[in-house]
């Protein structure tokens, strides 16, 4: 039973939400205002509507229904009306929603704060789905849906597993079809996130053949409503054998389109990223970032530019951090305003340890410096309103290509953090992020000094703590409740001056208050 004082702090919360979310729909206009698109199709190398009109979609990605949560992240932090309205009032026509197979089936989400969201407490996460496609329509919003996983613990290079068979890949995108056959807020699908490793583009192998197994689904999707657009990533391997990101590979489609019953519902979608996502090769170029273009236009833009298809670049995004990240996204915004190629920023979330988001870890201070740099793709709706900010925020995991959320706990209020501990040049800030009976989440802001770090390693006593059950940026080991961590990753080395945010999520019965932290680097 839950005390009466208690009861009505949350009633209160509840309250404070309402409100804020009222306040929100007053200061920024609703994009329901303006026309809907309603259903669209495909002419040549042009998305339309359906008099013929080009449309542009300008989408974000709002990832975490497919990670462990089963619930768009933010949840413990925003109230869900509050990020669609902020997308909506960004510019933004579009939410990428990822999800996994595996939530679909799930009985609950977690992680959804009941102060903040109270209708969404309880519900099944496919129910969960419903209220986001709904309250998206009331934003102004539309919705692709975006098969991102098979289960919840991490990418899948094929369309199927040992768990999920195509069969069932395909089951759910016709029973996804159905359950939204007469709501053109979902105007499309994304079948597969990101095949990559041994799936090929019309190889002739069943078993790998991405372009076959694509024209599968796209068929069965479209049979149960022919009004979708069926969006079709491509493949890591080029024809030719060179290799790009995952899902970018699309050179295959100029021999061997992707040919569907229903004709003019194909978009084809590639990923890109800079180089502090991954290393590849052409950010070396000394003619960098002048080759880029040439390199997006031979890899996929040739599609819509010479009329096969659309396309819709599926994910692009950058910490924007680095001069290279800043020339590339600059390049990249140049290219698409030129071409006007539809496009899904990653993402709406701060928590995407590769790019960061298009909020701060409150989830509601816009990272204006990234907007600015979209500025001319996107057409903001001023004014955006002043929110009071929430101290929760949330782990920031990584992997090594693409962009990608790890499990996140139930937040809980978050006390000041220490003071930074400095070690000769390098200092690091412990900040608490959250923390539960069991476990804890925490984030190190770590700073190189007037030189630059070759390494790094921080190190503090955690009573009771017996495992790190995920880090980003950083790789840690706990030693009789000593947790010690070391850079890696993107944040292995620090220029002068530079400051990088990593963390951790521990197991342990409490979190400490204000560790004293030791810190060690080399330069």
């Amino acid at each position: 039973m839950i005390r009466s004082s208690r009861a009505l702090t949350r009633i209160g919360a509840a309250l404070v939400a309402v409100l804020l979310t009222a306040l929100i729909g007053v200061l920024v206009p609703n994009r329901a205002d303006a026309a809907a698109p309603g259903w669209l199709h495909t002419s040549g190398g042009d998305i339309v509507t359906a008099d013929g009109t080009p449309y542009t979609i300008k989408a974000v990605s709002w990832f975490g229904l497919e990670t462990s949560n089963c619930a768009p992240h933010g949840l413990w932090t925003i109230p869900l009306d509050e990020g669609l309205r902020q997308i909506a009032a960004m510019g933004f026509t579009t939410v990428r929603l990822p999800y996994s197979n595996e939530c679909l089936a799930a009985s609950a989400s977690t992680s959804i704060d009941a102060n903040v969201n109270p209708d969404l407490v309880g519900l099944s996460p496919l129910e969960l789905l419903d209220a986001v496609v709904s309250r998206a329509d009331a934003a102004g919003l539309t919705v692709i849906l975006d098969r991102h996983r098979p289960d919840s613990a991490a990418q899948s290079a094929l369309w199927y597993t040992d768990r999920y068979s195509e069969e069932a890949w395909i089951a759910d995108w016709r029973m996804l079809a159905e359950r939204y056959r007469d709501d053109p807020t979902v105007i499309g699908v994304d079948l597969h996130n990101e095949p990559h490793g041994e799936a090929c583009w019309g190889c002739g192998d069943p078993a790998r053949d991405w372009r076959a197994a694509a024209t599968r689904a796209g068929d069965a999707v479209l049979a149960v409503n022919p009004r979708l657009l069926i969006i079709v990533e491509g493949v890591e391997r080029q024809p030719d054998g060179s290799s790009t990101w995952w899902g970018g590979g699309l050179a295959g489609v100029a021999a061997s389109p992707v040919e569907l019953a229903v004709p003019d519902r194909v978009v084809y979608s590639p990923h890109d990223y800079p180089a502090s996502v991954y290393a590849q090769p052409w950010f070396a170029d000394p003619a960098y970032p002048a080759n880029l273009e040439e390199r997006w236009e031979r890899d996929w833009g040739y599609i819509a530019t010479e009329g096969i298809a659309p396309v819709l670049l599926g994910e692009f995004g950058t910490t924007y951090l680095s001069e290279s990240d800043r020339q590339w996204l600059a390049s990249l915004v140049s290219y698409l305003e030129r071409t006007g190629i539809s496009f899904a920023y990653w993402s709406f979330n701060p928590n995407s340890g590769d790019t960061g988001g298009l909020v701060a870890d409150d989830w509601r201070t816009p990272e204006q410096d990234k907007l600015d740099a979209l500025r001319p793709i996107l057409e903001p709706v001023p004014p955006a309103p002043t929110a009071v900010p929430s101290p929760t925020s949330t782990p920031s995991p990584s992997r090594p290509a693409t962009p990608g959320p790890s499990r996140t706990p139930e937040p809980t209020p978050v006390p000041e953090p220490s003071a930074p501990a400095p070690s000769g040049d390098t200092a690091a800030e412990w900040i608490l992020q959250s923390a539960w009976g069991e476990g804890y989440v925490a984030e190190f802001v770590v700073t190189a000094g007037a030189a630059p770090a070759r390494s790094w390693t921080i190190s503090w006593v955690s009573p009771g703590a017996t495992e790190v059950v995920n880090s980003w940026g950083m790789d840690c080991t706990v030693v009789e409740s000593r947790i010690t961590c070391t850079g890696a990753g993107w944040a292995t080395t620090l220029a002068a001056g530079q400051s990088v945010r990593a963390g951790l999520q521990v197991s342990a019965p409490s979190a400490p208050s204000a560790p004293q932290i030791e810190v060690r680097s080399s330069s």
